[in-house]
Order: structure tokens, then sequence, then C-alpha cells
């Protein structure tokens, strides 16, 4: 009766995620895309992670996802970022080759024996007895399977803007999806309007580096995925640079507003907030003096450098002159213009916390379609997407992470219960438990779920075991054993300008102070020179002891919320007819569908005494 298990549409890093779930996770799965030789590509920024994003990706491995894998082969440059700030907002960010990162995605995709790799564009869904069972493509062929995920990027509907030059056109002067989404709103999914954008290519040898500050990359080793042994030595990584735009460049932008696609009245759909073009800092900023930018290696292949932070839908004449009012760049050679791109998304009251759309089981969607922004973010996704499309065709209950276990699970609630009308971005201030969804502890939040699902195998989860055993290990000897003040510690502490003991202290307690390192800590505790940590491992335990106070605080309010999401409401329930509920929440509670009350309680518009209602109505049910 099905042709397959699983159809994914969409060859993006939503997309990928997405089938690799579901084939390793044994299902039968078809990748379809528009062009087999785009799967993986980047489209925009050549790098992977950043603010909380670079966590996402950490959290995707840990859950046996794939792009840790993929971004720690062939990256140009690796860096760990906020530094000097505390372990709750550190995370990576790897430049990427962008031949090599796509390529690498396609040879994986070619050893993968339960996916299989199609061309073609998907123009309608195969609808039957009130679910969806398959898609039609746009030669009239139908391909069925019991469940399909919609991953189609900024593809659906799309157009190109540079200036008043508008083409009906995909990324990277791809063609465009067309027809999916007409075919959505006609069985009743809603639809709306987003814009993103990308800055110029500039050639290499074009670009005056003198007048740039390098930005190296950071001399340690440094990885996405726990998987990952091998590294990339400093010496051998690219340089980025950093320049600032000037006050020509502020005025040759305000000069042609007019001639902007953006301000001009042409797009429609709502850009990023956090990630707007450079006409848009320079009317929204109008105070501002100057904007920094970077300049990143596209390839060691190739001599492209992206302008980062320098996004625009100007006409492709007024582009080159305000390049060349940058610093460096006064005889810039372009490669490729930079353009805004518009397309079709899905409202985000259509799905729910499974990533399912309410009103046609066995349709889930993944990535930017969901109206998100980011490869991060997409194939956070599109990993979800597939993990709960494979559950359901097991008969097995969804998988919803919490907002205290993972990043992963602030983005889809703040999307299922707060919305959102302009491409989401995540960022670390969005998590009010940040110092529990760390970089470090990816692996300790989510590996035991990835194990239990299927995604991580034996041999790694046994690595994780032995990791975790350690460290619970290392830790309970360091509270059991307490350090005199004897003379060589006292000296050892003067060294290093922290205070000599004056009577017994827990070697624990000794190593919460920020000048003491587990490595110097050895010494004088010997019973844990033979445990076997490695430097990741290490650093763990020196987090977990140095902020212990204040995790142990996380945790605590993470478990009285927990409490909330444990309370599960009815998928039937009838909020419009629930006495004591105001009307506003009624209504707001009706069109989200919240499936605890944690969720419930997050939604704008519903008051604590509603969320009393609510609990009271749904003990009366289960008792």
């Amino acid at each position: 009766m099905f042709d397959y298990d699983v159809i994914v549409v969409g060859g993006g890093h939503a997309g990928l995620e997405a089938a690799f779930a579901c084939a390793h996770m044994n299902k039968k799965t078809l990748l379809l895309t528009l062009n087999k030789e785009m799967i993986g590509n980047m489209p925009c920024n050549p790098s992977i992670g950043g603010s909380a994003k670079g966590i996402v990706v950490r959290e995707i491995d840990a859950l046996g996802g794939m792009m840790g894998i993929a971004a720690d082969h062939h990256y140009l440059q690796l860096k760990m970022l906020n530094t000097g700030k505390g372990p709750g907002v550190q995370c990576l960010r790897a430049q990427q080759d962008k031949l090599e990162y796509p390529k690498y995605w396609q040879e994986l995709v070619a050893k993968e024996e339960n996916l299989t790799l199609e061309e073609g564009m998907v123009t309608a869904l195969i609808c039957e007895n009130d679910a969806i069972h398959g898609v039609i493509l746009e030669n009239g062929a139908k391909v069925r399977s019991k469940c399909v995920i919609l991953t189609t990027g900024t593809y659906m509907e799309s157009r190109i803007f540079r200036g008043h030059d508008v083409k009906d056109e995909g990324p990277d002067g791809q063609k465009p999806s067309l027809g999916l989404s007409p075919f959505l709103r006609s069985i009743g999914i809603e639809t709306f309007r987003l814009k993103t954008g990308t800055p110029p290519r500039i050639k290499r040898d074009s670009i005056d580096f003198s007048k740039a500050t390098p930005q190296p990359g950071t001399n340690k080793h440094l990885a996405f995925s726990y998987e990952t042994k091998e590294f990339i030595p400093i010496e051998e990584q690219e340089l980025c640079y950093l320049v600032y735009t000037t006050p020509r460049t502020h005025e040759i932008i305000r000069e042609h507003l007019k001639d902007s696609a953006l301000f001009s009245g042409l797009v429609t759909g709502v850009g990023p907030r956090y990630c707007p073009s450079i006409e848009s800092k320079i009317v929204t900023f109008a105070d501002k003096e100057r904007h920094q930018l970077f300049l990143e290696p596209e390839s060691r292949y190739t001599d492209s450098i992206y302008l980062q932070g320098f996004s625009t839908s100007m006409p492709v004449e007024v582009q080159e002159e305000m390049v060349r009012s940058l610093p460096g760049f006064e005889n810039a050679v372009f490669l490729k213009y930079a353009y805004a791109i518009e397309y079709d998304a899905i409202r985000t009251e259509e799905y729910g916390s499974n990533l399912e759309i309410k009103k046609w089981p066995g349709l889930f969607i993944g990535g930017q379609i969901c109206g998100t922004s980011g490869y991060e973010e997409a194939a956070a996704l599109g990993l979800m997407a597939g993990i709960n499309a494979c559950l359901k065709i097991d008969g097995k209950e969804p998988l919803v992470l919490r907002r205290d276990q993972a990043y992963i699970g602030v983005m889809i609630d703040d999307l299922v219960t707060k919305g959102t009308e302009e491409p989401y971005r995540l960022m670390s201030s969005r998590a009010e438990f940040r110092l529990i969804l760390r970089h470090d502890n990816a692996d300790m939040r989510l590996t035991e779920i990835g194990h239990e699902i299927g995604l991580v195998k034996e041999e790694r989860y046994s690595h994780y075991i032995n990791k975790v055993n350690n460290i619970n290990k290392v830790i309970e000897i360091l509270k059991s054993i307490y350090l005199g003040s004897r003379k060589e510690i006292n000296e050892w502490l003067e060294s290093i300008n922290s205070n000599p003991l004056q009577g017994g202290i827990q070697a624990f307690e000794l190593l919460k102070r920020p000048e003491v390192s587990y490595v110097d800590l050895v010494k004088f505790v010997p019973e844990i020179k033979d445990i076997e940590l490695d430097e990741f491992a290490i650093e763990e335990v020196e987090i977990i002891a140095k902020y212990e106070g204040y995790i142990v605080k996380q945790i605590r309010e993470a478990k009285n919320m927990a409490k909330l999401e444990e309370m599960k409401i009815p998928s039937d329930m009838d909020f419009l007819n629930m006495d004591g509920l105001a009307l506003e929440a009624r209504q707001k509670l009706d069109k989200v569908r919240p499936m605890t009350i944690g969720q419930a309680s997050r939604i704008s518009g519903v008051n604590p005494s509603d969320i009393s209602v609510l609990i009271f109505n749904v003990r009366k049910i289960h008792e």
C-alpha cells in the first residue's frame, strides 16, 4: 500500500536531519529535492553555530543527529565565542567550507541504506481519510507514505529582489517550489509571507586586508560532535577579518532608500529582526556612527569572501557604490550581488509541539517553513520532525523536549505558544534556564533520550555512560576528601593569588575558587589521578563545582515547572465552552491547543486565574 514509511520534501539542513533520523530509526525513507547537487547547500552565511545556535548543534549531536559531525569536517576556522562570560552563554562557531560541507552531506546520503534520493517538485499531497498519505509531483506522479515531512526552506513561492528587479527564483538562482503553498491553503493550512536576505560576495584579491583587523580561531581542541577526535590545528585554519562601515556608506544608503526593495514596498514579507539588512540598520539605528562587518572566507578552493552584516536588497549599481565605500574595498570586485528573498511559511498555530499539522495527521514540518531562520534552527526542527514522524508510525508518544532540557525545547515551545510574525531566531536570552542548557553538557541532557529512541547506538552510548560514571566518581571523591592547611598546599595557593587555608576544607569546595583548576588540584588528591577524564569532561567538572549554587537553584526552578509540564491536557478539551475561563483565554487556548498545563501557562493572554480553572477541569477528567 505504501511506497515508503516517510517522504521528506526538501534537501536542506532540516530535510537532511529529518531524512537521516527516519533512516536511522529503521524507516524506509524517500528524500525529494529540486536539485540533487544543492543538497546541504549553504545559500547564505558560510558558518555553523554562534550564540545559542552552537549549543543547538551540540544538542542535535547529543540526540544522534548529523549536523555536528558534518560541521567538524573540513571547517575553515573554529572559535569559542563569549569566553569572557559565564559558561551559560559560551558556544562554538565554525566557518565552513561551502564546497566541502555539502559534498560531505551528499556522500553520507549516498551511503545510507534506508534512504532513497530523488529529484522532483511536490505540488500537492495525498489526502485520504482525513490524513496525509503521500505526495503528488509536478508531473502528476503519486508517491504514497505513512508520513510526510515538509522542509521546503525558503523555496515555497519564493521571489528574489534586487532593487526593483524581481524574479521568481529560489536561493542561489535555483528554481522555486511552485504550487505546494496554494495547495496547503486549499486544505485549510494557513501560510504567511516572510523575508530574509544575503550579503554580496567579493573577490578576495580585490580587498586590501591591511585595513581590516584579523579575527583568528580559538587555539584549543574544539568540536561540535562528541564523537570527533581529530582537530584541525590553528595554524591550518583561515583568518576572518573585521571592518566597519563609514560615514560615506551611511550617506549612500540614505540617498538610495527609495531604490531598496525593502523600503520601496516591493517586499511584503516580514524580515528577521535580529539579522536585518544594512539599510534597516542605518534607518533603525540612525544615531549609530558605524556598524561592524566580518569578512569570512567561503572555501579553500574559491576566492570568495562573504561580507557578514551587509545584507541588502539594493540595486546592483548601488551595492557597488556601498561596498566600495568600506575600508579596504575601494577596488572591490563582485562575485555575487546581494539580494532579498521572500517566501511562504506555515503559521505557528497550525502545528503542535510534535511539529505535526493539527488538521492533517501524518503531515509534519521542519525548518524555515515553521517560521524560523538559520541553518541550526532548521536542522533541529528537521531532526525533531523526523523523530516524531517515526514515533507516530510506531504508535508511540511524541518526543517533546522541555525548556529546561534543551534550546530545541525552548524554540519549539516559543513557536507554538507565543507564535511569530518574523523569522524566529534562537538567542541565549530566550532561555530562562541557560546555565543548565550549556555547551559542555548537551550529552548529559539528551544522549539518554537519543539512545531510548534508537538514534544513539550502543557503542556511542557506552562511551557516554563511561564518561558520566567517571565524572560522578570524581565529584564523589572530591566531596569526600578534606584538605588541611599543609605547607605545600598553602604555598601553591599563594602562588596563584588565592587565600591560604586556615583549616580543613572539602576538595570540591576548594575547586569552586575561580583561580583553582582541576589539573592543579589533582596533585593534592591522588585518588582522582587515574580516573580517565578528557579535557572536555574536566571542564564539565570545573563548571559543576564553580557554579554549583546557581545550577542547583535553576534545577529546583525547573523541577517546579516540570510538574506543570507533566499535567497533560486531553487533545479534545473543549476550551470555548469551559466555565470560568476569560474570553481571550478560551480563544487563545482553542487556537494553540496546548499539550500540557505548563505550555498553556506561557500563552499570551492566558492568566493565572485561567490556569487554575484549567487545572481544575483537567483533574476532574482524570479522576
